[in-house]
């Protein structure tokens, strides 16, 4: 069994919301191992994306633990919480926030800035971020701003921006939600490959083609995990078709 890296114990989110308490998320449990590309399934307002966030550290937990390589980021004072962000994790969101007075590749290397403790000159900064497009396959982009290049590329670049830091996991919320079908796919067989070179990786996705990717599949209603569903590593020869059509099947025996 590979060794954990994520484990998270009897997470509660509750909301408050007109006076009225909201259980967005109920003493949910899961580990995830390193080198795993986990997906996270649910119909719309079933706390997909509270338990990213939660599970990652960008909202707070009402209960329960997060350990995060051994460390407990749900009860992290908050300095050092977002040193820990910026420096073990990545993130790729649907809506990309990238800075509009920034270049591509200086958005890039943006967090590589902020990161302090890695001791890292701007050049070598600057040729990591442009190793990252090269693998990407974007970096005639590099001097572009963002409104010069498609979503596709975009997202991509959002992707050499979660990885330019090293991260110890990538947490991605809708990456190929914004994104037509031939981006999406170059998208995930962008992450597919940081993923078959160890990069571990936990991600919201309403699509069964995108999550068919993934090695496994976890399935939650109601802020609760009702299901899991393991699909293995998806190699490049995989017959995606199949792995989708697997999932959509155990979807459908999940009640979705």
């Amino acid at each position: 069994m590979a060794q954990t890296i994520l484990k998270v114990t009897d997470l509660c989110k509750t909301y408050i919301t007109n006076k009225k308490q909201n259980n967005a998320l109920r003493n949910v449990s899961f580990n995830v191992g390193k080198g795993e590309m986990v997906a996270i399934m649910g119909p719309s307002g079933s706390g997909k994306s509270t338990l990213l966030y939660t599970a990652s550290g960008m909202d707070d937990a009402t209960s329960g633990e997060v350990l995060l390589d051994g460390d407990n980021i749900a009860s992290m004072p908050k300095k050092k919480l977002a040193n820990v962000r910026l420096e073990k994790m990545g993130f790729i969101f649907q809506q990309m926030h990238m800075l509009k007075n920034l270049t591509i590749l200086d958005n890039i290397i943006l967090p590589a800035t902020e990161a302090k403790s890695k001791k890292r000159s701007r050049k070598e900064i600057r040729e990591q971020g442009e190793a990252l497009m090269r693998k990407m396959g974007i970096i005639d982009t590099a001097g572009h701003d963002i409104n010069e290049v498609s979503g596709g590329q975009l997202q991509r670049a959002c992707i050499c921006r979660s990885m330019i830091n090293d991260p110890q996991i990538i947490f991605a919320d809708e990456p190929t939600g914004a994104l037509n079908r031939s981006s999406s796919d170059e998208v995930m067989e962008m992450l597919c490959s940081l993923n078959r070179d160890g990069t571990t990786i936990m991600m919201v996705t309403h699509d069964a083609r995108v999550a068919a990717k993934c090695s496994r599949v976890m399935f939650i209603v109601d802020g609760e995990i009702r299901g899991e569903k393991e699909l293995g590593v998806c190699e490049e020869s995989a017959n995606i078709r199949d792995r989708e059509r697997t999932l959509n099947n155990w979807l459908m025996e999940m009640g979705w």
